[in-house]
């Protein structure tokens, strides 16, 4: 699972990662959450975060609730992959709504909601659960940035209001760090997001024993 601040860089890493483990010889599935245009919640998720869903945009819990049944839709083709092939790489998952939701309640990583994230997601929906989190991070300014200019050149990645939130974002990053040294779900691994990854290092540190 790859997690970090919008404009972290998910979305390269994954494709790196992919094109890596290809050379190696290892099949490889990916899924990126929300699923856009492939899931209704999905695309409910994107309209609450452009606010055209009232004053739902504003739940904590209704937000993650529609992210949560996201992933559940995708819950079976996740098993599939993880019988068909060597590795699966999801861009975002759990640990998202955690963090991005217990920042927006200005809580920590030991706080209500990311208990309530567990018992909804992995408790109750059965959602599979990792094996590893990759936390690519970078400071938040940098994430900013990169958010900011990936809109000037993507009018269709225009950022939403968590992304415009520059507040949020920082407590997300104070929030993504707690998960990640208390292991939440799965072992965290922490990637440094603020130059060019090497991806051959990261596999050898990934799949060594």
């Amino acid at each position: 699972m790859i997690e970090g601040l919008d404009g972290a860089g998910k979305r390269t890493l994954a494709n790196g990662l992919t094109e890596a483990l290809g050379a190696q010889g290892r099949t490889v599935a990916t899924h990126a959450f929300p699923r856009y245009g492939r899931s209704v919640h999905a695309d409910l998720v994107r309209d609450g975060l452009y606010g055209r869903l009232g004053d739902l945009s504003d739940s904590v819990y209704g937000m993650a609730v529609l992210y949560a049944l996201d992933r559940r839709g995708a819950a079976e083709e996740i098993r599939e992959d993880l019988e068909k092939h060597d590795v699966v790489l999801l861009d975002r998952y759990v640990a998202s709504s955690a963090a991005y939701s217990a920042a927006r309640l200005h809580q920590d990583e030991n706080g209500e909601f990311v208990r309530w994230v567990h018992e909804l997601e992995i408790e109750r929906f059965g959602l599979p659960v990792p094996d590893l989190h990759l936390l690519l991070r970078v400071p938040v300014e940098v994430a900013a940035e990169r958010a900011a200019k990936r809109e000037q050149h993507d009018e269709s990645r225009a950022r939403d209001i968590y992304e415009s939130d520059g507040g949020l974002q920082a407590r997300c990053g104070v929030v993504y760090d707690g998960l990640a040294k208390i292991g939440w779900l799965a072992p965290w691994q922490v990637v440094d997001g603020r130059s060019n990854v090497n991806f051959s290092s990261l596999l050898e540190s990934l799949f060594t024993p």
